[in-house]
């Protein structure tokens, strides 16, 4: 989920207003970053040299999407709070989103404080920008945030405010679900997951969490039928592997039912 998160914010990330030749140069230092980590780091480096200012922001941001890439999280995180340093308090939205990178690398790396502490700074900033979808953004992953910490009770109020801040944002509907089953709370649960998929019917990991919960309730087939859309949808992937999984075992819940 981490890497998908940190890409799509790495992509809006590289449209948002910056200067043609800065923009263009980050988007070819992603892209290095995607391919050859290492080669993007060296070469991040020397654009941070000749950088002044606020410009030193984004090759900050490429050192830190490569080292995510690298699984070094700790120096990511430093990174991209150096990159939201450096940018003028003027731009929230920019400053948001590289907090939130912040956020996410710390909680990869598994310091839930440090995360809430990134994302305390984000959520100041997309206060500032007056962006409710960014804020939600930043919700969402406090809520995740928290579930690490064990605080699921906060975590709920915290996905409320999410929805409400955006109700398009698929994944604090996909979280409400989870956090909402792991707390016995099946039909919140589902109420939750409908909405998801509605909003992204092409998320596997939807599926994986519809059929967890339709299992809970009883309903054997609507988890079967769940998971093997995840399956159809992206066989070769971890999420049809997790699917065959449960499908694997229901199917020895079965032949133990008839057995006795």
């Amino acid at each position: 989920m981490f890497s998908a998160l940190l890409h799509a914010l790495m992509v809006t990330q590289a449209a948002a207003g910056l200067a043609p030749i800065e923009q263009v140069r980050l988007e070819q230092c992603l892209d290095r970053a995607r391919s050859d980590p290492a080669t993007a780091i060296a070469e991040a480096g020397t654009w941070l040299g000749e950088a002044d200012g606020a410009l030193r922001g984004y090759p900050q941001q490429c050192l830190g999407y490569a080292y995510t890439l690298l699984l070094r999280w700790d120096a990511a995180e430093g990174t991209f709070l150096a990159a939201r340093e450096a940018e003028p308090e003027s731009n929230g939205a920019r400053r948001a989103r590289l907090g939130v990178m912040a956020g996410n690398a710390a909680l990869a790396d598994g310091r839930a404080d440090a995360a809430l502490a990134a994302l305390a700074l984000a959520a100041s900033d997309a206060a500032a920008a007056g962006d409710p979808a960014l804020r939600s953004i930043v919700e969402t992953d406090r809520a995740r945030a928290l579930v690490a910490q064990g605080n699921e009770g906060e975590a709920e109020a915290v996905l409320a405010a999410a929805r409400t801040l955006d109700a398009q944002n698929a994944l604090a509907w996909l979280l409400s679900a989870t956090l909402a089953r792991r707390l016995g709370k099946l039909g919140e649960a589902q109420a939750f997951i409908e909405t998801a998929a509605a909003l992204s019917s092409d998320n596997p990991e939807f599926g994986l969490e519809a059929g967890v919960i339709a299992m809970l309730q009883g309903r054997e087939d609507a988890a079967a039928a769940s998971w093997r859309s995840v399956i159809a949808l992206v066989p070769g992937s971890e999420a049809a592997a997790a699917a065959r999984g449960y499908l694997a075992q229901l199917a020895e819940l079965a032949a133990e039912d008839e057995s006795q």
